[in-house]
């Protein structure tokens, strides 16, 4: 079979405006909720992408690591190259694909720094080789091979043998602050339902449906 042969018929669900929650946050927790019933793998990975201040984009999977009013979380070193063009840029956009349920929801708004105490209190709870996995790796910089990062792990497994690890000053959380939150639901003869959350400037969440 070709690639251009692949295709799948959405049948599953639809999305109204009169079905969906008024505020965007609570109909992302009943989507992510029927993601974890559902037992999907990684139901918190979600494409992040940016771009470099000339508009060069790039694009990766990372997870997510919390939500709420306030926004969308992952944890990141601030060194990488994503890290990089968020701080120049102060933008992105993410992507939640959940295909067992023919859903997905995109995400687009600034980025702002999480406190200190909150990335302190994530990496606290990470288990011990990821939080001295996050010393050993110069993010996204050039390496002669594996066994720099390998040296530099057991290094820092000898250092921190017997002392808790502390968080590296470079590493943190980010999050996202949307502005727009758009709900997918596949149908069938790709006629989508495409439902939209903008801010506007009141800061009132305005429902818009796109066409597919």
């Amino acid at each position: 079979m070709s690639i251009a042969d692949l295709r799948r018929e959405y049948t599953q669900h639809g999305l109204s405006e009169t079905e969906v929650a008024a505020d965007p946050f609570a109909q992302f927790r009943v989507w992510f909720d029927h993601a974890l019933a559902a037992q999907l793998p990684e139901p918190n990975a979600m494409t992040l992408a940016t771009a470099t201040p000339d508009g060069k984009p790039s694009a990766r999977v990372v997870l997510l690591k919390g939500f709420d009013q306030r926004g969308f979380v992952f944890y990141t070193n601030y060194h990488s190259r994503k890290g990089g063009e968020i701080e120049a840029s102060g933008w992105a956009a993410l992507v939640f694909f959940w295909p067992d349920l023919e859903r997905q929801v995109r995400v687009e708004g600034r980025v702002e720094r999480v406190s200190p105490q909150e990335s302190d209190d994530y990496f606290a709870s990470r288990p011990a080789g990821s939080r001295l996995g996050a010393w050993a790796s110069p993010q996204s910089q050039v390496i002669s091979g594996r066994d720099v990062i390998e040296q530099r792990l057991s290094a820092l497994t000898t250092q921190y043998a017997d002392q808790d690890v502390p968080r590296p000053p470079h590493w943190g959380g980010y999050r996202v602050v949307p502005g727009t939150i758009e709900f997918w639901q596949g149908r069938p003869n790709r006629l989508h339902d495409r439902l939209r959350y903008r801010l506007s400037d009141d800061q009132r969440w305005t429902v818009e449906r796109l066409a597919p």
